[in-house]
């Protein structure tokens, strides 16, 4: 890369004005340096394009906790569902290896980087792929691919006139990798007197730093950032509100590489090897680099959902599509920013002994226990508290008792002796059926296109609350009707089978809806069910099953009850 002197003298230089979100809404303009934007492609059919979800790469300067599983299980309900519904799904996942923190961590172990990072990030792949996380990708920033994406970045902000050369000064957290503003810092006294400047967001110290580095000219975005953020591009959209705030005071420009004498552990600048990309420029790219960024990488891009913590909402809300306007790439369709788990409603902390290791509540709950439970539990506009024993009554009260009994019931030998899914008689059911028993028949219809609704709109924990009320109300149909009475009278055969039919055919919907959320689960209450593997899709959910078909194997209760 040569003439990077002239960039020292563009401090105050201008691009040209660009247009406000509402002018270029869904279309290409005509207009060049950084005014053809999109928020989205067109495409005549939304086959054309993967479903492309994200999380966010995981640092590797620790090992992976119960948050990373969260993020990474939720995203992976909504990627499940996305192909219960036949889509074609791209889903990445991974880990950002470089940076001042790596570089610091690797050597007070006394390793080299790369081994570090290879034997953290081989732990978060672990624990993904033992928690069934069904990631298409995983993707690092030291892996090759990566470095090529970032540096097409890179070059394409370079020759646009969005990078400049000049000197940040202000504050910086090495912790969470992140220039910050006199606002966004506080002083704090410790017990001895001593004073020491904190982020106010992580509570992480902060230091004061003066560096000849690159610039990126964020300051121009506010605007438009502002207008994109309007769309409701973020949900919940309580989590916006700090960041339209931000936006009304305007943006700094942001620095964009640290010198190479304090940060050897990344990419270098391109031309350069006086300096070093900036971590979160680094790890952002990682998104393009999954959708074949520089090259065609239409098939899936841009992001339909970026899953992310509320701590690092700021760098995906503002400045990754800030990057983006600047490089003229579309903007990602949707960010789902969830926030964190607390441990008995204490911030988990390694200093406390409160952080909770997701692989010895997997022990405790099994893989599918832990997955409802975060999800069931989890809503993305409110910190959760993590709670043994209320993890324990959720999974006994709705995994044991509402699906798993109910299962059970419908399926033991005692009032299905013939081990039978049995076909379904309308005049036999409005004989003994209730008003009740009639609505209730008439929301199992409904159930598929309401839970469609909550999945789409990205509340998971909705989803399941549609499908366990459902459950709760058949479980009630059972109770009124007692089949295991009805068993005991051959005269009451008919009413028997429509009773069986009923809790049966609930329960096949309701597995087959609740497959991205339990896989192995709803798995194995389906093949109890003896419904084909063929037959397990939404569109299945949407029509009713004629049943009057042997039941599968019964391998025992669907899910055991939690000792207290």
């Amino acid at each position: 890369m040569r003439g990077f002197a002239r960039y020292a003298a563009l401090r105050y230089y201008r691009p040209p004005v660009i247009p406000t979100i509402a002018a270029y809404r869904g279309n290409l303009l005509k207009t060049s340096t950084a005014s053809s934007v999109l928020l989205s492609r067109n495409y005549s059919s939304e086959n054309e394009k993967s479903f492309f979800i994200t999380t966010p790469i995981f640092y590797v300067n620790a090992a992976p906790h119960l948050g990373h599983m969260y993020t990474a299980v939720l995203a992976d309900a909504i990627a499940r569902w996305q192909r219960l519904c036949g889509r074609d799904v791209v889903y990445s996942t991974g880990t950002d290896e470089h940076g001042l923190k790596i570089q610091q961590a690797a050597e007070s172990q006394g390793l080299p980087p790369r081994e570090f990072c290879d034997s953290v990030s081989s732990k978060f792949k672990g624990l993904f792929d033992n928690v069934d996380i069904s990631y298409s990708h995983y993707v690092r920033t030291t892996q090759p691919s990566h470095q090529e994406a970032t540096l097409a970045l890179w070059n394409r902000l370079i020759e646009r006139d969005f990078i400049y050369k000049g000197t940040y000064e202000g504050w910086y957290s090495t912790s969470d990798e992140a220039f910050l503003t006199e606002d966004q810092v506080k002083e704090v006294t410790d017990k001895n007197g001593q004073t020491t400047m904190m982020s106010i967001d992580s509570g992480r110290p902060v230091e004061w730093m003066k560096e000849s580095n690159y610039m990126f000219r964020l300051s121009h975005f506010a605007p438009q950032l502002s207008d994109w953020l309007d769309t409701k591009v973020i949900t919940p959209d309580v989590h916006a509100h700090g960041l339209r705030s931000r936006l009304k005071f305007g943006l700094d420009d942001l620095s964009v590489s640290r010198e190479r004498s304090r940060l050897q552990w990344g990419i270098p600048v391109p031309g350069d090897d006086s300096q070093t990309i900036y971590v979160w420029l680094d790890a952002l790219t990682n998104y393009l680099t999954v959708s074949g960024f520089p090259d065609r990488h239409d098939a899936c891009w841009p992001a339909d959902v970026h899953v992310v913590g509320k701590d690092i909402l700021t760098f995906h809300a503002l400045y990754w599509p800030a990057f983006l306007m600047a490089a003229d790439l579309p903007l990602p369709r949707k960010i789902l920013c969830h926030s964190h788990w607390l441990s008995d409603g204490i911030k988990m902390s390694k200093s406390l002994g409160n952080v909770v290791n997701p692989l010895d509540s997997v022990q405790r709950y099994g893989v599918d226990g832990l997955r409802y439970y975060l999800l069931r539990d989890g809503v993305p506009h409110m910190d959760g508290n993590y709670r043994d024993d209320r993890a324990k009554t959720c999974l006994n009260a709705e995994v044991c008792n509402t699906m798993g009994n109910l299962l059970s019931r419908s399926t033991g030998k005692a009032i299905n002796p013939s081990q039978q899914f049995p076909s379904f008689n309308q005049d036999v059911f409005q004989a003994l059926a209730r008003e009740d028993d009639v609505l209730m028949w008439k929301r199992l219809h409904s159930l598929p296109a309401a839970t469609k609704k909550e999945y789409e709109d990205l509340h998971v924990y909705r989803a399941i609350d549609c499908i366990m009320a459902h459950l709760r109300d058949v479980n009630g149909f059972m109770q009124h009707h007692q089949p295991w009475q009805m068993a005991k009278d051959p005269k009451c055969a008919a009413e028997l089978a429509v009773v069986l039919h009923v809790a049966m055919e609930s329960l096949r919907v309701a597995g087959i809806l609740l497959q991205p959320v339990i896989p192995n689960l709803a798995s194995e209450l389906l093949n109890r069910l003896s419904v084909p593997a063929n037959q397990r899709t939404f569109s299945n959910a949407e029509r009713s099953f004629p049943g009057d078909s042997p039941l599968g194997m019964d391998t025992g209760p669907l899910y055991r009850r939690l000792k207290s």
